[in-house]
């Protein structure tokens, strides 16, 4: 007997939706297909006709714990996960205290088991640390960073030798390296001349298009000269993504398979200089907000596959804290819970088809995360039974007072949303009809790959008769 039998849905499928029904036991989806002659089952969801979805996967999310507990924590961050139809994260190490060893990964894991509804994966922290990312790597960690180029909230910037260490061990160790490209040098100059600027723009005057782009030229630079996996976070800049499309099309000339992978922003998609007035200090992130030629070419590459990849970069601060001076106000707008949401109304708006939307919320985060061998990232038969149903019909405005997320207020107030109706993990419903419907702890761990690589090294030590 199936624990959930989803009837009356479409998926996509074969490039193109079609109606179909869904069987899922013990967490894993067992059968799709039509005029399923089931019995009886645990539970039967009648979608009336909506839609069925692989749930989000959002790599870039600050749920601020421990050490920020005011702005968010694992429970109220994995909630606004679960509300906007996300039901994978993987946690930036930049919390206090970051984490960059064992113990301060430990801390992190056991407050996210106890607390996180939603599957998670934590990253380490690349500060000076070099000697202690193999520990990180064989404890679990997903990936290592965001590894920051330039000053951010949380003051892990490294220098241009530490960056290059660091890429060089995480090479040796067969990890990914995530990256916060921004040249610091170009951020210092520009505050240094930019100091009499009172503006509300001053933020995104201060690390221009030039500061990004500078910074990505350079790591793409280490990148190909070390032969390490990288992920490039929230590109925000027409010429970013120029110089990723050229580097991504040699590669597939020489048929060769890209080392790097990028992300952008919801903010950075639906959100620009023009939002300033606004906004005010609440639209402070880093990379900036950006110019209306960028976000056509972000658009262009979400769509022609340039760019791999949607991630929030969940970043919550309280109204109080982004309520002051541009120059003092921290870094960050929350985004876990908006993010899917967004994505399904650009859909709906014809700004990138459906099937583009699936690959870059689901199955390309999976895969450049190596999620997929956990059973993540697909509506396919022997995969984890992370859904979404949802009714793009639906559109309605985003509203601060609706969402989870502890900072109680959000940078796309007012801007279309398609919201799930149900959000699925492991195959228990999370979500349903606007309330949470899970236990706080039932999220899993997703141990990176480190681990596995442990196991092989113990088996090979007792093989070759090692204590």
């Amino acid at each position: 007997m199936p624990d959930i039998h989803i009837k009356n849905t479409r998926i996509y499928y074969n490039n193109s939706l079609q109606s179909a029904e869904i069987l899922i036991e013990n967490g894993k989806i067992t059968k799709i297909g039509k005029d399923f002659r089931v019995s009886s089952s645990d539970m039967v969801i009648d979608a009336g006709g909506a839609l069925t979805l692989p749930a989000g996967i959002d790599v870039h999310v600050h749920f601020r714990e421990p050490g920020m507990t005011l702005k968010e924590n694992w429970y109220t961050g994995s909630c606004s996960a679960a509300a906007g139809g996300i039901a994978t994260v993987i946690d930036q190490p930049n919390t206090i205290p970051p984490t960059t060893d064992r113990r301060t990964f430990e801390q992190k894991l056991k407050l996210a088991r106890n607390k996180s509804i939603v599957d998670f994966g934590i990253n380490g922290g690349v500060t000076g640390n070099i000697e202690k990312l193999k520990e990180l790597w064989r404890l679990g960690v997903t990936a290592f960073g965001e590894i920051f180029m330039a000053e951010s909230t949380g003051g892990l910037n490294i220098n241009e030798e530490t960056f290059e260490e660091a890429l060089a061990e995480i090479k040796r160790l067969g990890a990914l390296a995530t990256i916060h490209a921004e040249d610091e040098k170009m951020r210092l100059e520009m505050e240094q001349l930019l100091k009499d600027d009172v503006s509300y723009e001053y933020h995104s005057r201060v690390r221009p298009n030039e500061c990004e782009a500078s910074a990505v030229k350079s790591a793409l630079e280490l990148i190909s000269k070390l032969q390490v996996r990288a992920h490039f976070c929230h590109l925000s800049t027409l010429e970013a993504v120029g110089m990723v499309r050229k580097e991504k099309y040699l590669a597939k000339r020489e048929n060769k398979t890209s080392l790097f992978t990028c992300e952008v922003a919801p903010h950075h998609l639906f959100l620009s200089t023009k939002d300033w007035e606004r906004l005010r200090s609440f639209g402070k992130m880093n990379p900036p907000l950006r110019g209306s030629h960028s976000i056509k070419a972000l658009v262009n590459g979400l769509n022609d596959g340039t760019i791999d990849m949607v991630a929030s970069d969940h970043a919550p601060h309280l109204e109080s804290e982004k309520d002051v001076d541009i120059r003092v106000a921290p870094s960050g707008v929350p985004g876990v819970e908006t993010l899917m949401p967004l994505m399904l109304a650009a859909v709906r708006k014809n700004i990138l088809p459906l099937s583009q939307m699936i690959m870059v919320t689901s199955r390309n985060p999976a895969k450049a995360f190596g999620l997929d061998l956990q059973g993540k990232g697909r509506l396919e038969v022997g995969f984890d039974a992370d859904l979404i149903i949802v009714d793009p019909r639906n559109l309605q405005p985003i509203k601060a007072e609706m969402l989870h997320s502890k900072a109680g207020w959000t940078p796309f107030e007012g801007m279309d949303a398609v919201f799930p109706q149900y959000t699925l993990s492991r195959g228990e419903v999370i979500w349903i009809e606007e309330s949470i419907n899970a236990k706080q702890g039932r999220g899993k761990f997703l141990e990176g790959g480190g681990t596995r690589l442990e196991e092989d090294d113990e088996e090979n030590s007792e093989e070759a008769g090692y204590d």
